[in-house]
């Protein structure tokens, strides 16, 4: 559930560094200090850009395994209600078939985003700006994003919505004389429980991290920036007067915004981390069909909020 973007007819934008400083004449050593690994950044989005593209269409085919699964689940069950001579011990076993037969789709699934999460964390090591950008999402799906990605804390609210649905569609089934599908219209008191709980401590951590890359924002004008960026401008009108001296502020710059960039990427690897820990926590408690059905609302509420997103931008002419 990490509801990210597809790239396929996105273009990946020029990475640029955290403050662009125009010079003139010697005064551009300190312009390319900023800019200095600009190449190897930008080559790192490019591959991570390649990388996902594959990874949509895995995606696409997991959603449809998924899709395929849960039907499998609903005609198995209704062939039981059919069998009017079949006791209770007969539908269990069914429904023990079953189980191996989701673990290991749910399983793929995991591993997929996992991979997803591997390959940015590499990504991040080498340009976290540009990860945080996310260029290769939608104008739409940024407006939505925190730190990077989606809110962990939204899980739950997909879940809530998805199992709101779900408890009305069991209701009718219900008046109909239709057996029970198991899904996550079925949740139990001590599933609701734990959902309570894990809801609880992941908005805590998300709150920190949250409060975490707001204090780390605010050192954009601590003592050091403020300085430098004084210097700087100092630089740039004693170049204008003829004087050479970007040289010296070359190191200063690069070790100033240096630190600024090492924060936030290890900002964007704690949220990145708690996004995939809550993917596997919630997904811990439910039954593997429950699993199947949460996959499947993540996987389509992501994908259509890119569709929509890049038809927006299209419009736009972003």
């Amino acid at each position: 559930m990490s509801f990210l973007p597809n790239v396929a007819s996105s273009s990946l934008k020029t990475a640029t560094p955290i403050m662009s400083l125009q010079l003139s004449n010697g005064g551009n050593d300190v312009a390319s200090a900023i800019g200095n690994g600009s190449s190897t950044s930008e080559s790192e989005l490019l591959s991570f850009q390649r990388f996902f593209e594959h990874w949509i269409v895995e995606q696409n085919k997991n959603l449809q395994d998924l899709i395929s699964a849960s039907k499998h689940h609903e005609q198995a069950n209704a062939s039981n209600m059919a069998a009017k001579s079949k006791d209770r011990a007969d539908r269990d076993e069914v429904r023990i078939i079953d189980k191996p037969h989701f673990c290991p789709l749910i399983d793929r699934v995991i591993q997929h985003y996992e991979q997803y999460y591997q390959a940015k964390s590499r990504c991040a090591k080498h340009d976290a700006i540009g990860v945080l950008r996310a260029p290769w999402t939608s104008a739409l799906e940024n407006a939505f994003m925190w730190i990077g990605g989606w809110r962990p804390s939204m899980a739950f609210h997909l879940l809530y919505s998805k199992s709101g649905q779900q408890a009305e569609e069991k209701l009718a089934s219900f008046v109909q004389g239709m057996n029970s599908r198991g899904d996550l219209g079925d949740l139990s008191p001590s599933q609701l429980s734990k959902v309570d709980e894990l809801q609880r401590r992941t908005i805590r951590e998300e709150r920190e991290i949250t409060e975490k890359m707001a204090k780390h924002q605010e050192t954009v004008a601590d003592s050091a920036m403020v300085e430098l960026s004084h210097a700087v401008t100092e630089l740039i009108r004693s170049e204008g007067e003829g004087r050479r001296s970007g040289g010296i502020e070359k190191e200063r710059v690069e070790s100033v915004l240096a630190l600024k960039e090492e924060g936030l990427e290890k900002i964007l690897q704690r949220a990145d981390d708690l996004r995939l820990r809550t993917l596997k926590a919630i997904l811990d408690v439910f039954t593997p069909i429950q699993a199947v059905h949460f996959l499947i609302a993540a996987a389509e509420l992501h994908l259509r909020l890119h569709d929509w997103g890049m038809k927006k931008d299209g419009t736009a002419g972003h």
